[in-house]
């Protein structure tokens, strides 16, 4: 199914690698997409989608524009030129409490050292800041202070009204990569492998204006942070590029949790096999995760990953989930994941439960957890039992929707409008549930009859 629009399935990445990629059928039972609107706007790599409401979403680029569309229909609604160069970041902005007018605002950043209040109702550009030493990788809204953050080589506090209230000095010429805020007033920042905890403190009677003060360093990680999330009340959760996942405290920033050793030795693999010089190894890059009351869903590489919170260890893996690196990661309904690729794949899952036989002991080795995965021997046989009446899952290949002919950056899902998924080949395409949208076009069609009395006639 769908395979037909572009005239066949993906070519393998390598010339001689072979991978174990899980297929499914032409007849894909349980995959609604069934229909497609191909939405052209951008004349470069889209790497941005923001949901601003129920029927509408503001995608973004490389070619530095934002363009406002109709998540039902396609149609574009508006196009938003300001900035330069390639847009960086991208979040929505809630109006003023004093505004008369309540129009959704959004906020972007660009590669030009600028960022831009826009007006989604109107295009009208709100406001404008150009005061930047270095490019704004990421943007972060603390409703509750009632202030927003920027993150480049140093951190900015501004106000509603773009005022600059106070900045930390230069950081690191890499960067922030990702901030997001936890309680007590603070915000986690990610700069190359650190962690850094800083503080707001918002004016009293005894101090006039804001400050920002560094409160803690976090150096666990060995190697560059990819991906930072607040993933519950207790927790938050970071990974790296070489596959370090830890999952933080968010009250005390102890480290709950860590694995750092997704991929097994494959002792599957057969000893004989001839070793291919062109087969490349295996990336463990944590590029991203999503999460839900019990799991956290990681993207590792080319594989998919599911971590249960209370059981503290990966109930569920797909190794080789697509071709290439997995660059994005969304829980969907009854218990459904869907995830996109470089290869240009957007992938559906179902997470299945399914009972360990005795024989099989529940494999320890994606996640060795501190306190978990190495048992001394006198505790050996009950941790032998509990692994055996231990119930794990499974992920299973539902959907496999084929459009795009480059790299898929991210996508967005609406309840009532379908998926939305953007791509470097700098096109969107909205992807429809097939039975919907044949009952919408036929109660489309009776209401036409009515109002034209042709249906008495032909009745």
């Amino acid at each position: 199914m769908l395979r037909w629009l572009i005239g066949g399935g993906r070519e393998p990445q390598g010339l001689a690698e072979q991978s174990p990629l899980q297929t499914i059928g032409e007849e894909q039972t349980q995959n609604p997409y069934t229909e497609l609107l191909v939405l052209k706007a951008h004349h470069d790599i889209v790497r941005f989608l923001v949901q601003l409401d129920d029927y509408r979403f503001a995608s973004a680029g490389d070619d530095g524009i934002v363009v406002v569309w109709n998540a039902q229909t396609g149609e574009k609604l508006l196009e938003l030129n300001g900035h330069t160069q390639k847009i960086t970041a991208i979040i929505t902005f809630p109006s003023l409490e004093a505004c008369e007018e309540k129009n959704q605002l959004i906020l972007t950043a660009s590669a030009d050292r600028t960022v831009i209040v826009w007006d989604c109702d109107t295009g009208r550009q709100v406001q404008k800041v150009s005061c930047f030493q270095s490019t704004v990788k990421c943007l972060a809204l603390l409703q509750r202070l009632d202030v927003w953050l920027s993150g480049g080589n140093d951190l900015c506090v501004w106000n509603r009204k773009l005022d600059l209230l106070c900045k930390t000095s230069h950081l690191s010429d890499t960067g922030i990569s990702a901030l997001i805020e936890i309680p007590k007033n603070c915000v986690v920042a990610a700069v190359g492998k650190e962690l850094i905890i800083f503080r707001l403190v918002a004016p009293t009677e005894g101090s006039l204006g804001w400050d920002i003060l560094q409160v803690k360093r976090l150096l666990d990680h060995q190697d560059n942070i990819l991906s930072l999330a607040n993933v519950n009340d207790l927790s938050f959760v970071t990974g790296s590029h070489v596959g370090e996942l830890i999952i933080w405290d968010i009250l005390d920033w102890t480290v709950q949790a860590c694995e750092r050793n997704f991929w097994d030795p494959s002792p599957q693999l057969d000893t004989q096999q001839e070793i291919k010089l062109c087969q490349k190894p295996n990336d463990v890059s944590i590029h991203h995760f999503t999460w839900d009351e019990e799991n956290v869903f990681v993207a590792v590489g080319r594989g998919l990953y599911v971590y249960n919170l209370q059981m503290k260890r990966v109930i569920a893996c797909q190794k080789t989930a697509h071709d290439s690196n997995v660059l994005h990661v969304a829980k969907l309904p009854n218990r459904q994941l869907i995830s996109c690729s470089e290869d240009g794949s957007v992938r559906i899952w179902e997470l299945r439960e399914k009972q360990q036989l005795a024989a099989e002991p529940v494999p320890t080795g994606f996640f060795n957890m501190w306190g978990f995965g190495r048992v001394n021997k006198q505790a050996s046989h009950p941790v032998k039992k509990q692994q055996e009446n231990a119930t794990s899952c499974s992920l299973e290949l539902i959907g496999d929707l084929i459009g795009h002919s480059s790299s898929v950056e991210m996508f967005l899902y609406f309840e009532d409008h379908g998926l939305v998924t953007c791509s470097a080949d700098h096109l969107i395409i909205l992807w429809k549930n097939g039975e919907r949208e044949s009952e919408l076009r036929s109660l489309k069609l009776f209401q036409k009859l009515e109002e034209n009395g042709d249906l008495y006639l032909a009745v």
